[in-house]
């Protein structure tokens, strides 16, 4: 028995690749629930009704989803290109920390000052990147492990500027750093809700990436460099300004997401705002299978699982960390999806 490279992914396959890996980690978290002595489908049903069930919970798992949007988009636009960018927390925090300095400071109108903020935390945000892709392409390090330490390198220094020449003496004592100013906050797309218009421009970024990626001369030498660096190389595309740009491109898109939920949800800085969307960005992209339209459908479907969990648990019992538990599944029955869509079992 051996693998075959298939020459052409079927597009059912390739439709229904990702639906069954859902299924079957659904199935498998449901053994755990069941474990813990609930149906598992009557907690489906009470997920799904925390997640779906009323204006509120729509909207609050829609806000939930944003910047899951964008932080999948950056893991998927890196991956394309084979630079495996596992720093998009550390992307995040940073883009969020410079939108909050800046916008505290700044003195200009709202809609001169927001999208100056954006591109602000867009651009902290690709210069960290940029570090790690720098030395994979001078020195041949390992960006795995370079923008994995840097999340915990820009969380501790976030904890520091929080904690010292940023905090916010109005927070009583809470360690949080200055506000930005109320002229630069992103309006609501649903009144009395925390929806804001950032979903808006996540959904353009996935337009504008897909646009990118499928229609233009960059796109074709990202997907080039990722299905064979060397032959990309021999056809005469220049695989250090590839991948930079596609660093660049990548960390921007995970610093879009830090300020986009600066302006749009909290207005400052915390070390706890992110209940991990850098990390959680690499599952919606995988089960996405790094396309830019199905990151919008993988992150809805990711930030379900997240608001609905909550409601399980205060419905069920069941503890809310099975949300982790069913993401990471995903993550691992996605994977499987690839490879069977990828290669075909041959005697």
């Amino acid at each position: 028995m051996r693998l075959e490279r298939r020459a052409h992914v079927p597009l059912h396959l390739a439709l229904t690749a990702p639906l069954a890996a859902v299924a079957v980690a659904l199935c498998l978290a449901g053994g755990l629930i069941a474990a813990a002595g609930v149906n598992p489908l009557s907690a489906y049903v009470e997920m799904l009704t925390g997640a779906l069930g009323s204006r509120r919970s729509v909207t609050e798992m829609l806000t939930r989803a944003t910047p899951l949007i964008l932080t999948g988009l950056a893991a998927a636009v890196a991956f394309r290109a084979r630079l495996w960018n596992i720093g998009g927390e550390g992307q995040f925090f940073i883009g969020a920390l410079v939108t909050a300095w800046i916008g505290h400071a700044l003195a200009v109108p709202g809609p001169i000052g927001i999208p100056i903020l954006m591109a602000a935390g867009m651009a902290a945000g690709a210069l960290l990147l940029a570090v790690p892709a720098y030395f994979r392409l001078r020195f041949s390090v390992d960006e795995v492990v370079t923008t994995l330490l840097l999340n915990f390198i820009v969380i501790l220094f976030v904890g520091m500027m929080v904690e010292g020449p940023l905090r916010d003496p109005m927070a009583f004592g809470w360690p949080s750093s200055v506000p930005v100013d109320g002229d630069f906050r992103l309006p609501d797309l649903v009144p009395r809700t925390r929806l804001h218009i950032g979903f808006l421009f996540a959904l353009a970024a996935a337009t504008i990436v897909w646009v990118i990626l499928a229609r233009t001369v960059f796109g074709a030498e990202t997907r080039a460099a990722g299905l064979n660096a060397q032959a990309a190389t021999f056809a005469g595309i220049s695989l250090p300004r590839t991948l930079m740009g596609v660093a660049l491109l990548s960390g921007a898109l995970a610093g879009l997401a830090g300020a986009v939920e600066v302006l749009g949800v909290t207005a400052a800085v915390t070390t706890t705002m992110s209940p991990g969307f850098g990390y959680a960005g690499i599952v919606v992209a995988m089960l996405a299978a790094l396309h830019p339209a199905g990151v919008v459908a993988a992150a809805i479907f990711v930030a379900t699982v997240f608001v609905g969990a909550d409601a399980m648990s205060r419905a069920t019992g069941v503890p809310s960390f099975i949300a982790d538990v069913i993401v990471a599944m995903c993550l691992l029955t996605m994977l499987v999806a690839l490879m069977v869509t990828t290669y075909r079992v041959r005697r």
